[in-house]
């Protein structure tokens, strides 16, 4: 598996088309983000059952905006159309597979337990 350009067009269904989505904010003149590229790409070869998506923010600046990207690179992980991890920074590989392995083992109905309790308490 590869890493995919994402754009704003295909975001949400690539996020809502997959299980597990793992999204790269970042740009070329940033230098964490060039460091951070080539484990991005081996963590798409080794989790070959992990969507690894990458937005360029100089690109799709709209996009960024939108998911309140305020720094890069930015990392966000979506389970089952859902944000389940966001954090800013470029991760070490054993870092960022922590990350995916804790993703894969989210009990997503306990997830949107969660989500529905805070929805009711802030309403």
């Amino acid at each position: 598996m590869a890493t995919h350009e994402l754009t704003e067009a295909g975001f949400a269904d690539v996020i809502n088309n997959n299980d597990i989505v793992l999204v790269d904010f970042w740009a070329e003149w940033c230098g964490p983000c060039r460091m951070f590229s080539p484990v991005y790409e081996k963590s798409s070869e080794t989790n070959a059952d992990v969507y690894h998506g990458k937005v360029d923010t100089e690109a799709e600046q709209n996009l960024a905006a939108q998911a309140g990207i305020t720094s890069i690179p930015t990392l966000m992980a979506f389970r089952e159309g859902i944000l389940v991890f966001s954090q800013a920074g470029a991760l070490p590989a054993p870092q960022l597979q922590q990350v995916v392995d804790a993703v894969k083992a989210l009990d997503m109905d306990d997830v949107r337990k969660q989500i529905a309790e805070q929805d009711a308490a802030a309403n």
